[in-house]
């Protein structure tokens, strides 16, 4: 579906130095225009500031509120030495899913959800598997005694799994949050989380449910720039909670001696 906002270029994201989160900033980004009017869902009313030439206009400080909510919970699960699965695939997420993901050594999905990553984990551990074992293979001198066919097959279903799964790699038990790009697009990502009580955060837009998520971020979810400064604001909570996680466990090694 074509989305009712204008859309920027990625390189309107390059910035070379990140300004503290600000009601300006947010609206800079475009973080307050949402959905038209007419496509809007009604539980969205408490986060809709009011109207202009039929598109809702998001309060800005409810994203604000709900920026420093998640943050403050991010920063406790991560402390904790739990970690968080980053999920957003459309194609204005992707790219800012796999950077702050990566800044903050967690795991991510930007290109596909495969139906069962958490609810079926441990066939997704199997597959996992699979890509190890074909990276060697690709990697190694293994590759050049297979056939020029074979060796072909073996390089799309390599190049598929890696796609699909490289993000999710280093994931070896349930996330204790997942942080999403538009839980619409993503219900199935939403449905397996709640199934399993694992909390979900959500940059939601006026076309979403909020209920279906734990704590919502009402905002902009088409826009590059307002995805990029909200999830850089939750990867830097990630980040700074694992670091304390990190400096704890090395104070108690050092204790241990």
């Amino acid at each position: 579906m074509s989305s009712d906002k204008p859309v920027e270029s990625a390189e309107a994201t390059e910035t070379t130095e990140r300004k503290p989160l600000s009601i300006q900033g947010l609206i800079d980004a475009g973080v307050h225009f949402g959905h038209r009017a007419s496509h809007w869902n009604p539980k969205m009313r408490p986060y809709v500031y009011g109207r202009r030439k039929l598109i809702h206009i998001i309060d800005v400080r409810e994203t604000v509120r709900g920026i420093l909510r998640a943050k403050k919970y991010l920063k406790q699960v991560a402390a904790n030495g739990s970690f968080a699965l980053f999920v957003g695939t459309k194609r204005q997420a992707a790219e800012t899913i796999k950077t702050q993901a990566t800044r903050c050594s967690m795991p991510y999905v930007a290109e596909r959800w495969l139906g069962g990553t958490l609810t079926n984990f441990k066939t997704i551990r199997s597959r996992l598997g699979r890509l190890q074992e074909l990276e060697e293979i690709i990697h190694g001198d293994q590759l050049l005694t297979y056939s020029k066919k074979m060796q072909a097959s073996l390089s799309r279903e390599y190049k598929k799994m890696f796609r699909n799964l490289d993000g999710i790699r280093t994931m070896d038990r349930f996330p204790e949050v997942m942080i999403v790009v538009d839980p619409k697009k993503e219900k199935n990502a939403i449905r397996e989380a709640r199934a399993l009580g694992v909390v979900s955060i959500a940059l939601i837009d006026t076309d979403s449910d909020p209920d279906e998520v734990d704590l919502p971020i009402p905002g902009n979810d088409d826009s590059i720039r307002s995805i990029d400064m909200i999830l850089y604001e939750l990867a830097s909570a990630v980040k700074e909670g694992r670091d304390q996680f990190e400096g704890s466990k090395m104070l108690g090694s050092a204790s241990d001696k």
